[in-house]
């Protein structure tokens, strides 16, 4: 029986890990559809795999790392053959994630994200603080190996941490969300959040394509998704609004035309990072003010009672 259980987990653990490595190659080609060649290097403005690593570690610990490293591998494969010099690739894009992983375990971090201070522990501790490592890691081996003109190298790197920190605050937090959501069961709000996806779909599609600066545009939809829906609502719209910006700029069309490559990418991740932040910390806010509101009505119902009990007509009878 002891051996029995034992099997078992072991079996369990690999077939996460294998999970993992799954998820992170499959959202690796996922993200390589909207690629950027920089003196022969790719760079991708959103990251997806990031995003998986991270929300995978939260969820079965760090034992699944195996899987990141094999993720990894698989990607640098498919995209150029892999080489010695990707090893240092792997580690980066390993330990970028493992590294996100224990800084939001020092802080506290719940998942739920239903503090503020989750918000800002995923934003700083869990992206764009350890993302600098596996950007250093692989825009560094592209220079060394002679793959990159030590000119590029802060062009390609800052794409690469950008891409990964867009990952992490993107696909992460609608992981997360994810795997604890439920529909509701009043038909109106099933409606609401139908009308807003759609919303934020043609408003982001016709802002990223007009000749006009209307980008701004996205912003009051990832409010009103923040504020009637919280998480579950703001980071699917936060991540429609980051894919369709994506191909309208590696296409160069409406706001993002005429520019160079560099131009393209800062107004793209300013924009990507604006939506996220917004959509993110605002949900976490709504949802730390709901929870207290809630505390608060339930202490003064406690109380209601306890004075009811003590009212002098109580204890006459």
């Amino acid at each position: 029986m002891v051996r029995t259980v034992e099997w078992r987990g072991r079996s369990e653990a690999l077939l996460r890990i294998l999970g993992v490595a799954a998820a992170y190659y499959l959202s690796g080609r996922l993200g390589l559809l909207r690629q950027v060649v920089v003196e022969g290097s790719v760079v991708t403005p959103l990251w997806p795999p990031t995003g998986i690593a991270l929300a995978a570690l939260l969820w079965f610990g760090p034992r699944v790392w195996p899987g990141l490293a094999i993720g990894t591998y698989l990607a640098i494969e498919g995209i150029s053959g892999f080489r010695p010099a990707g090893l240092v690739i792997v580690a980066g894009n390993t330990l970028a994630p493992l590294c996100a992983y224990a800084l939001l375990r020092r802080t506290g971090f719940r998942p739920l994200l239903d503090r503020l201070r989750d918000g800002l522990a995923l934003v700083f501790l869990g992206g764009l603080l350890p993302m600098l490592i596996s950007a250093t890691a692989g825009a560094g081996t592209l220079v060394l190996t002679g793959d990159l003109p030590l000119p590029e190298f802060w062009g390609v790197w800052s794409a690469w941490w950008a891409g990964d920190t867009m990952g992490v605050l993107l696909v992460t937090p609608l992981l997360l969300v994810l795997r604890g959501a439920r529909l509701p069961r009043d038909p109106f709000r099933i409606a609401e959040a139908l009308a807003l996806l759609v919303a934020a779909g043609v408003v982001t599609w016709g802002a990223s394509r007009s000749t006009l600066s209307l980008l701004f545009l996205v912003f009051p939809l990832l409010i009103w998704a923040a504020v009637r829906f919280q998480l579950a609502g703001s980071a699917p719209c936060a991540l429609l609004v980051s894919v369709l910006a994506v191909g309208a700029a590696i296409e160069q069309e409406g706001p993002f035309a005429h520019h160079t490559l560099l131009e393209v990418m800062v107004n793209l991740q300013a924009l990507n990072g604006a939506a996220a932040l917004t959509g993110l910390l605002l949900s976490a806010l709504v949802t730390e003010q709901n929870n207290i509101r809630r505390k608060i009505e339930e202490v003064c119902e406690d109380l209601a009672e306890a004075v009811a009990h003590l009212a002098p007509g109580r204890r006459d009878e």
